[in-house]
């Protein structure tokens, strides 16, 4: 069975950093894409970021360019998204996706439970 696992969520100030991890196992990735995407109160799922499986290929929501890093551990099945100069408007609770089909749409297999990240202004 597939699970994915978020940690590293939490509150922080405006202008503050984050790390969030996930977790991968019950299966074999190899070659999968990775993914977060995050979900604000009364809106809708919305892409942030996307990495391939050998990590040449990233994309993001043009939100977050600049800010946030995503980036993957294949040996240990993790993936990554560093977040930097948080502001507000980032609070949501993310999830990790993870698929054969690099996108940068919903659409994703597999789906983690989510983690809370909460910026105060």
């Amino acid at each position: 069975q597939v699970q994915l696992v978020e940690s590293g969520g939490g509150l922080v100030q405006a202008g503050g950093s984050l790390r969030l991890s996930c977790a991968a196992s019950g299966r074999t990735f190899w070659g999968y894409a990775m993914a977060w995407f995050r979900q604000a109160p009364g809106k809708e799922r919305e892409f942030v970021a996307a990495i391939s499986w050998g990590g040449d290929s990233t994309s993001y929501a043009d939100s977050v360019k600049g800010r946030f890093t995503i980036s993957r551990d294949n040996a240990r099945n993790t993936v990554s998204l560093q977040m930097n100069s948080l502001k507000p408007e980032d609070t949501a609770v993310y999830y990790c996706a993870v698929d054969r089909v690099y996108r940068t749409e919903s659409g994703y297999t597999y789906w983690g439970q989510g983690t809370q990240v909460t910026v105060s202004s």
